[in-house]
């Protein structure tokens, strides 16, 4: 479970803030006041800081300046009653993830929540200078490339996708980069920016999925106060906020069709005004999209604008699913191993040879995301040296079981759809071994459990009364 830290001194709004969040699974802490804030995040290392700009002692900038002079790189959320855009454009060109205007609308601070929280996992960190060992620990995990926590694939088709990025950086090109969920097209994005002339400017991301249809023209574009029901501030879009350096749009098939006209526009004309603004604004910005669809069939298909696509397509980057990549499967393997056991305090060595079998043998599904999020739990299981199959989930250790039972093996290679197992039970019964595992690490002690687990007391609670445990 993620932990916030809020750091508000009006108390009726620090606990509404509590309660939502609280709602929706996240671990909240409260200070009302920014010495005590400082405090706090010494003692309880937040994931996320949503921090006042106006506070009774000292202000936002001054909490998010003592922040970073400590070299974290938790993201901070500064929230500000005033429209005052020089002092929004402020706290982000500070180090600020971003910043939300009160009144707060709960989607709105979900969604800002969620992308910075999302973005530490592959953001750009930059300046980090640190005699501490932690900070040191995870400055080693870092590669070449602009401070990102990645690393590059060693496999042929890795290798030819990195030549295209080198190829393409230099230019001021658009480039549209297709490949599945998690197959890490925003880290491919990232490394163009790097690699380019706009590379000590701004690097901004945002998730077309996960916006409203309403609130996408604002997100992109910014809006004036008082433009539409709701717009009681000033807002600075993601467009204004890249200028001079790159946006990255993930997922743009899901932009709203009148929204793709808009945006078809400005790329056109290099100049956008707010929404409700009159005031033109000249922009410099290159645009790098992505999509775990095809574009070019989208547009056939009369999803999304041909107009629009042919404007990106200037250059397209394929990115290969993991399955396709087996030189890489445990290059990734080992540097994700190394993440956890700098984040768990571990010294795990390896993995067993049938785990190495398993994990060649698997389709991995969710690409990269998958096999981190796996090696993660997997990690947290093992308590000796080496990773064994025993901490895999189900359907990865019970994968050829499940896709060629064994009278097919050595018979019909075509699979007899009617021997196979219920997925769901499997799926079922993994979740069953893992709480039951988890349970025991910890003595039986459900509130360290349900954290460990990342789900909260009362699902903890649930799914032990359903599993009769």
């Amino acid at each position: 479970m993620k932990k916030i830290l809020i750091i508000e001194d009006d108390v009726d709004v620090s606990m509404l803030l509590k309660r939502f969040l609280s709602k929706n699974n996240y671990e909240v802490l409260v200070a009302h006041s920014g010495s005590k804030g400082l405090s706090v995040f010494e003692e309880a290392k937040p994931d996320l800081i949503l921090c006042d700009f106006r506070l009774g002692d000292i202000d936002g900038l001054e909490i998010l300046g003592k922040i970073r002079e400590k070299n974290s790189i938790v993201p901070v959320l500064i929230i500000t009653g005033y429209s005052d855009i020089k002092i929004a454009v402020k706290v982000i060109k500070s180090g600020a993830f971003d910043y939300i205007t009160k009144p707060l609308f709960p989607d709105e601070i979900l969604l800002s929540i969620k992308r910075a929280i999302e973005s530490t996992e592959v953001n750009v960190i930059k300046d980090i200078h640190t005699n501490g060992e932690e900070i040191k620990r995870k400055v080693r995990l870092l590669s070449s490339v602009n401070g990102s926590e990645f690393i590059n694939g060693i496999g042929d088709q890795s290798k030819a996708m990195y030549k295209q990025i080198d190829l393409v950086a230099p230019t001021n090109y658009s480039v549209i980069i297709n490949g599945e969920s998690g197959s890490g097209k925003e880290v491919i994005a990232q490394m163009i920016h790097a690699k380019s002339p706009r590379n000590n400017e701004p690097f901004v991301a945002m998730d077309c999925g996960a916006i409203s249809k309403e609130l996408a023209g604002s997100e992109l574009f910014g809006h004036e106060k008082g433009s539409f029901t709701g717009a009681l501030s000033t807002k600075i879009g993601h467009f204004e906020l890249a200028n001079g350096g790159t946006l990255f749009l993930d997922e743009v098939g899901n932009l709203p069709y009148e929204t793709q006209a808009l945006l078809l526009r400005v790329i056109q004309e290099r100049k956008m005004k707010r929404i409700g603004g009159t005031k033109e604004i000249v922009l410099d910005v290159r645009i790098i999209v992505a999509s775990n669809e095809n574009l070019g069939e989208s547009y056939r298909k009369g999803k999304f604008r041909e107009d629009l696509f042919h404007r990106f397509n200037e250059f397209s980057i394929q990115v290969p699913p993991l399955r396709e990549r087996k030189e890489d499967t445990m290059h990734y393997a080992a540097f994700f191993l190394e993440q956890s056991n700098n984040e768990l305090n571990k010294n795990i060595n390896g993995f067993e040879s049938d785990v190495i079998n398993h994990f060649m043998n698997y389709p991995w599904y969710g690409n990269l995301r998958e096999l981190k999020n796996v090696i993660k739990r997997s990690a947290l299981l093992t308590e000796g040296s080496m990773i064994e199959a025993s901490s895999l989930p189900l359907e990865i250790s019970n994968y050829s079981k499940l896709v060629f039972p064994e009278h097919k093996i050595s018979g019909d290679p075509k699979m007899d759809l009617q021997h196979l197992p219920n997925l769901k039970a499997a799926a079922h019964e993994a979740e069953y071994e893992m709480i039951i595992k988890v349970l025991k690490q910890v003595n039986f002690n459900k509130s360290k459990a349900a954290k460990l687990l990342n789900i909260d007391r009362k699902t903890l609670y649930n799914k032990m009364k359903a599993y009769d445990l």
